[in-house]
């Protein structure tokens, strides 16, 4: 566990969690998941210099605050001079295990550039920054958005562009290009092996949409990209499944950073994602008891989707209340369903202890008074 910003001039890996977060805690599903990469990349010579971290979020408040974590688990990536390169906050689903390893194999993956090309980085300093001070200044709208299409394309080695996201595809195409991606691959020794791919909704950004277009000169979705390239959209996917009897990965031509057994993470993401079907009602228990200061929002704290939510996020963030987060937007069901269990019929919704506090208006209420952090307290004394 560290308990101090960690060194530089190294990649790193950040786990936060907590003792009350069975999942994060040691033993749990998402520790395990951690301590598989971790076992996973200190076995490739190209990972060797990632380091992975755990860190206790309440009990280090400045690391916590440093970084701006307000749930668990959080993983934060962090490069060589200690920035964040990326931060995912939550596991509920399996969308999130796959960030996870896409942001690993994008810190290996930026390792392998810098040490192929440290010479040539060392002699175009010069010309670069004569470059940059040359353009300040230029904000020509197009080179803009290519610079940000190219940057994008380039965030994962296997990269698609479709409409929604891996768990909610908002189309029959990407829904069918996800299936096939996320399909069970085997290699010359017959190990079951996934692919480790990102993928950009383009129903979010109207500009990335239209501009994507254009760009590569290719006027539908989804749309894949490997190593930069464009292969193509669907048809041209399933013609390379097709033609290479199944063996997508040898198609593709990508190389084994691309790839993560099967076996590795299988049971961590069972366990995470719980498949056991279970009532409506028992899933809505088991949310609101998932940790001991459960948020249901709009959106995530890192990223809000109401001025409500947000709202509630900052005053919980000011009176340094850890809590724990769920997205109703992600899920209908939940997002209707917990209206008439609680009978409390908008959000955000803030529990403690599995009871229903109320929404933003009480909780600034109870701020004002001081009884919130009273509630808080007398949460923390009841458990153990």
């Amino acid at each position: 566990d560290l308990t101090s910003p960690p060194p530089e001039n190294t990649k790193t890996v950040l786990l936060f969690w907590t003792s009350w977060h069975q999942d994060s805690a040691p033993g749990g599903s998402t520790s395990k998941l951690f301590e598989t990469l971790a076992t996973s990349s200190s076995s490739s010579s190209s990972s060797s210099q990632v380091s992975f971290y755990r860190i206790e979020a309440e009990q280090n408040a400045s690391l916590s605050s440093k970084y701006n974590v307000t749930i668990v688990p959080t993983f934060v990536f962090l490069d060589e001079s200690n920035d964040v390169a990326n931060k995912i906050e939550g596991m509920d689903d399996s969308e999130n295990i796959s960030k996870v390893t896409n942001a690993l194999q994008s810190l290996i993956q930026s390792k392998k550039v810098m040490n192929t090309n440290t010479t040539s980085n060392t002699n175009e300093t010069s010309a670069n920054k004569s470059n940059q001070d040359k353009d300040e200044g230029e904000n020509d709208p197009k080179e803009e958005l290519n610079r940000r299409l190219k940057s994008l394309i380039n965030s994962s080695s296997i990269m698609l562009f479709m409409k929604g996201s891996p768990t909610q595809p908002k189309c029959g195409f990407s829904r069918q290009a996800i299936e096939i991606l996320s399909a069970k691959h085997s290699n010359d020794k017959q190990q079951q092996q996934q692919l480790i791919f990102g993928t950009f909704d383009i129903l979010s950004d109207e500009t990335v949409r239209q501009g994507l277009k254009t760009y590569s000169d290719w006027p539908t979705y989804p749309q894949l990209y490997v190593n930069g390239d464009l292969v193509g959209g669907l048809d041209i996917l399933k013609e390379m499944v097709e033609e290479s009897e199944g063996d997508l990965v040898s198609a593709l031509g990508v190389d084994s950073s691309c790839l993560v057994r099967k076996d590795a993470i299988d049971a961590d993401a069972a366990a995470v994602n719980n498949p056991q079907p279970s009532s409506l009602e028992d899933r809505l228990k088991e949310l609101i008891h998932r940790s001991k200061m459960m948020l249901f929002m709009k959106g995530l704290p890192s990223q809000p989707r109401c001025g409500f939510s947000r709202q509630i996020c900052e005053i919980l963030t000011e009176q340094n209340i850890p809590f724990d987060a769920f997205d109703i937007l992600s899920d209908e069901e939940v997002r209707q369903g917990l209206k008439s269990f609680s009978d409390w019929p908008t959000y955000p919704q803030f529990y403690v202890d599995g009871e229903l506090v109320g929404g933003l208006d009480i909780v600034k209420e109870l701020v004002e008074s001081g009884e919130l952090q009273d509630m808080i307290t007398g949460a923390d004394g009841d458990g153990e």
